[in-house]
């Protein structure tokens, strides 16, 4: 049994077979060819590796720049990083997070059947983390066994259903249509950036319609602008890190020049992978989806990770990161100044979900709802661990923590319950989130009703 499980689980936080079956699942629903069906199943399956191998290379790319970055301003303090708080947790809070999981993700497609949230959240990875940061908080707050597994699977398909849902308007600006959605755990930093952004309504021109003298126009080729710019970000703080240091413990020997350009180089190589697997992605999942929105949850829309929305607004991908990446070290200073814990800026969690808010404060306040909106969401995922780490219990007292914004927001809200009443208050407070998701599915059956002029049940 405890065998088979880790089978389900295996290939539930497996983005590229998760979503594959799901392709596979909505042509087998639509009846079509078995040849078809091979193809759909095997490109979506491909389309996920390619992206997957794109971030792995840009996390790789990362690495060494935060190191560099440490070193080069003298920096100790806590980095916000889900693989390393998540690998420490699992080791104590395995089994619970990974059955959390498992019921998650029904109470998602249940949620998503009998509700007006029509959001299947596919991005697996992020699910496994958020079931991981929700067993600990329970655990800590004293729930076991069944109640831990039931009410934890509950809180995560509430959350799974929710992200997508408040970023769906954003995502119908960015993509021309409400054919997909995001699913991601920076969602309320996304909103919040996309927000920002309406401050500046349109008279701010999009990052995509910037105009390059004729000597500059190959600037336009994202390739090639993400490649200039993050070699001259990378050689500054080369120049800052000293040679020794760089070619005796991360380049092998190269040159810490060379090394900074080839870094750069490839940062913008995992870059290109990924818009590529993007493109082979959209064009197989949304027709694939059909059948499950037809069949099995009507009007059901896939929340795919956060890269899906980077071809829409290359630009906007750069701008995103260094305006977030700028705003964790504004933060950075201001808990230097102020004392307490500091949050040295994560790479890899500021260029996912800055670039994503750039993108979305793009496309409600062009170019200086990117530069505003991803900074500003680059402040609150530098501030939301601090408020984080106290409800974790003693694994808030690592060296890592959780990064992105949703992870801040619902770990507070069931840590803060935990506080304020106990193992009672958090139950009331999952089920009220629940009664109200039900509600305003009803009202919306209602009006829907009413404008329609019709009493029959919609099913």
């Amino acid at each position: 049994m405890k065998s088979f499980l880790n089978v389900l689980i295996d290939v539930a936080s497996t983005p590229a077979i998760l979503v594959a079956l799901i392709a596979v699942l909505g042509l087998v629903l639509q009846k079509k060819a078995t040849s078809d069906i091979f193809r759909g199943g095997i490109k979506t399956f491909v389309g996920f590796l390619v992206v997957t191998a794109g971030a792995g290379v840009v996390q790789a790319s990362l690495e060494p720049f935060g190191e560099m970055f440490k070193v080069a301003f003298n920096m100790q303090g806590v980095v916000p990083n889900n693989e390393a708080i998540v690998a420490i947790a699992l080791t104590k809070f395995g089994t619970s997070t990974a059955l959390i999981m498992l019921i998650g993700m029904i109470f998602n497609v249940l949620i998503a059947r009998f509700t007006r949230f029509k959001y299947i959240y596919l991005t697996g990875h992020a699910t496994l983390y958020m079931s991981c940061m929700i067993a600990v908080i329970l655990s800590v707050t004293g729930f076991t066994t069944a109640p831990l597994i039931l009410l934890g699977g509950l809180a995560l398909g509430i959350v799974n259903t929710l992200s997508p849902a408040i970023l769906q308007p954003f995502m119908k600006k960015i993509t021309g249509n409400d054919t997909i959605a995001l699913g991601h755990t920076g969602g309320v930093g996304y909103a919040l950036s996309g927000l920002v952004g309406k401050l500046f309504g349109t008279k701010s021109k999009s990052t995509e319609d910037i105009n390059f003298p004729k000597g500059l126009a190959f600037l336009r080729d994202s390739t090639v602008s993400i490649t200039i710019t993050m070699g001259i970000i990378y050689i500054i703080v080369a120049l800052f890190t000293g040679s020794s240091y760089i070619t005796e413990n991360l380049s092998g020997g190269t040159n810490y020049l060379i090394y900074a350009l080839q870094q750069a180089g490839t940062f913008a190589a995992g870059v290109f992978v990924i818009l590529s697997g993007v493109r082979l992605i959209l064009a197989e999942i949304v027709p694939a989806f059909k059948g499950i929105s037809e069949k099995l949850v009507p009007n059901a829309k896939p929340a795919l990770d956060c890269p899906i929305i980077f071809p829409y607004a290359p630009n906007a991908v750069l701008i995103g990161f260094f305006s977030s990446f700028a705003g964790g070290i504004v933060s950075m200073m201001i808990m230097i100044f102020s004392g307490g814990v500091i949050i040295i800026p994560g790479v890899v969690p500021h260029f996912f979900c800055g670039a994503t808010a750039g993108v979305f404060g793009n496309s409600t306040g062009g170019l200086k709802g990117a530069i505003f909106g991803s900074f500003i969401q680059g402040i609150l995922i530098s501030f939301l661990p601090v408020l984080l780490m106290p409800v974790l219990g003693n694994l808030g007292f690592a060296d890592s923590t959780f990064s992105d914004a949703d992870y801040g927001i619902a770990g507070i809200f069931l840590g803060g319950l935990s506080s304020i009443g106990g193992k009672t208050a958090v139950i009331i407070g999952i089920m009220l989130v629940l009664a109200v998701m039900l509600v305003l599915a009803v009202m919306f059956v209602l009006t829907y009703m009413k404008k329609n002029k019709n009493t029959e049940v919609i099913k």
